[in-house]
């Protein structure tokens, strides 16, 4: 008995001793897949990256051409098939149609939309426009119908793109936009991820790309946990810290 005793106490407390991993350290494996929006590229998400890669995340930039959702899609499905694990989806604007899509991937645990469209089966960017607030000024979007794409007027680029961005970084942006495709804009969703995945959403209160009222009502309708941030419609680029706080919380979850 004596010595049962004595096994006992050793086993126990070989126990104590050992380490337990914390949360944050698991958090730390998940993977972090950001889709950029129209009239820009990945390098806008410098910022987001630095803090979350700085956190321990493993972050994904997809680059898209943003000249037909699907090739769009094609490209996040891509980068979705390299990751090892779970996967938060990000989109921006234009890129929240293509996480809609794309995320229906069963590698996609949760999806964060950043002042982003949010549409549903049948629906498209092109149908969502102005649905909530039709009263606010039209963003200046050029339209080549020849060509098949649109533009952001380079004048007023940071005045509805990026109003609280340092001025030569938003005229910089401007001169550097890429073209958008109408096939893009103009593409309906045939299956909506949100439907079954849990959501967050970024408002950027001062947005006027697409209007906040807009913002909140396709959060509301996706069911996605709402943040709100006082921020241009490039939250990502101006509100950094912030935006990567919400995907934390995403990754978290």
């Amino acid at each position: 008995m004596e010595i049962f005793m004595k096994f006992l106490i050793l086993a126990f407390t070989s126990l104590l001793s050992v380490s337990v991993t914390p949360y944050a350290s698991a958090a730390s494996t998940k993977n972090i897949v950001i889709v950029h929006g129209a009239f820009g590229d990945g390098s806008g998400w410098e910022g987001v990256y630095r803090i979350l890669t700085s956190d321990g995340y493993k972050v994904t930039i997809v680059q898209n051409a943003t000249a037909s959702l699907a090739a769009d899609v094609t490209a996040t499905q891509n980068v979705l098939a390299a990751q090892n694990g779970p996967v938060v989806l990000v989109g921006h604007s234009y890129g929240g149609a293509v996480i809609t899509e794309a995320g229906n991937d069963p590698k996609v645990k949760n999806l964060v939309y950043v002042a982003a469209y949010v549409p549903d089966v049948g629906e498209s960017v092109g149908s969502l426009l102005g649905k909530a607030d039709p009263s606010l000024p039209a963003p200046p979007i050029l339209i080549d119908g020849k060509k098949g794409i649109a533009l952001l007027d380079r004048e007023k680029f940071p005045e509805f793109f990026a109003a609280d961005v340092e001025r030569s970084k938003a005229e910089f942006m401007a001169a550097s936009q890429a073209p958008l495709g109408l096939a893009a804009v103009s593409a309906s969703i045939t299956t909506a991820a949100w439907r079954t995945k849990p959501s967050f959403y970024i408002i950027a209160k001062e947005d006027r790309m697409i209007s906040p009222a807009d913002e909140k009502m396709m959060a509301t309708r996706a069911h996605s946990v709402l943040f709100e941030i006082k921020a241009s419609h490039a939250a990502f680029i101006s509100q950094p810290d912030q935006v990567a706080q919400v995907i934390e919380k995403a990754a978290a979850q």
